[in-house]
């Protein structure tokens, strides 16, 4: 049976209008979870889809309502202006990011700023020339911290909404590795969650990069962990045993 999915705002983003064929789903929930597993095989986050509404043919619809054949099914994100709570999204995705439908999404008319860091392969490190970089995450650590940065980041700052997507697996030169968007009324706290994000990120959150020139291929050295994650010394290695006597 096949249906077809029409999604909204952020939705948009990562499940594009498409005609969709259910392998086993004949409900809206089994709809739901199919999408879901399709989202983590993609390694997005399925919170995408926490707290969505759903409608058939233009009608709301709960999870128990049966599909049929050529149904219009909406994917509905909670609308926008009813709500002061800060908007965050987060996700890791090897798929290319859009960075310009991601930079439109995030605004909103009460916004005075969008800052951005937008992330991009270069062709060289220092005097090599690069071919493309490989980079992979321990990927439900680094869901989590990118979640927690974003919500520190609302709260430390005081702005409205903060986007963070992270490309992992094969790179070209180029395209986007990371994006990171704030919306804020000022442009002070905007620029200022934009930076600290980024610099913190690259020190915290577990996400390694490995660099592939004409003559070889290296991982990347990482910058330090801050002096509250890292180990240091040998008081923090585990002791030898004694040897017997």
């Amino acid at each position: 049976m096949q249906v077809k999915i029409l999604s909204f705002g952020i939705l948009k983003n990562v499940i594009p209008a498409s005609t969709l064929t259910l392998e086993d789903a004949t409900t809206v929930g089994g709809l739901l979870a199919q999408l879901q597993s399709e989202l983590s095989a993609r390694h997005l986050e399925e919170r995408l889809l926490q707290g969505i509404a759903v409608s058939v043919n233009a009608e709301y619809a709960h999870a128990s309502h049966v599909l049929h054949e050529g149904d219009e099914v909406g994917l509905l994100p909670p609308v926008s202006g009813g709500s002061s709570s800060p908007a965050i999204v987060t996700h890791l995705t090897r798929e290319p990011i859009p960075t310009a439908s991601l930079m439109q999404s995030i605004r909103q008319p009460a916004d005075g700023a969008v800052a951005s860091f937008d992330g991009v392969v270069r062709d060289h490190t220092r005097t090599r020339r690069t071919l493309f970089l490989d980079y992979e995450a321990y990927e439900e650590m680094a869901s989590t911290q990118m979640r927690q940065l974003a919500e520190q980041a609302v709260e430390q700052f005081q702005v409205r909404a903060v986007t963070i997507v992270h490309r992992l697996g094969h790179l070209l030169i180029g395209e986007t590795s990371v994006l990171i968007l704030v919306a804020s009324a000022h442009r002070a706290p905007a620029l200022d969650a934009c930076r600290w994000l980024i610099d913190t990120l690259k020190r915290t959150v577990p996400i390694w990069k490995k660099e592939t020139f004409e003559d070889g291929a290296v991982w990347a050295d990482g910058e330090p962990f801050p002096d509250a994650i890292a180990l240091h010394g040998a008081a923090a290695l585990p002791a030898k045993p004694e040897q017997e006597k």
